[in-house]
């Protein structure tokens, strides 16, 4: 599992990360606080205070540097 801090802080912003990370097999969960999401769920993410940055887990075995590069642009 790999953890890393990510920035979604408009609606745009949500639409596209969801889009970009199910193109991946790999389990990817948004943790805020105790609460912890699917975060290839739109309506999960909006659940949570997308004001603040948000900490991804990754839990995948496979293509990592192409799950990072597509994740830039979300990365806070």
């Amino acid at each position: 599992m790999q953890a890393l801090m990510i920035y979604l802080n408009s609606i745009e912003k949500v639409k596209s990360f969801c889009a970009d990370i199910a193109k991946f097999d790999a389990e990817f969960d948004l943790v805020s606080g105790r609460y912890v999401i699917d975060a290839k769920s739109i309506m999960g993410i909006f659940s949570l205070d997308i004001a603040h940055p948000i900490e991804l887990h990754i839990h995948a075995e496979e293509n990592m540097d192409e799950i990072m590069k597509t994740l830039e642009p979300y990365i806070a």
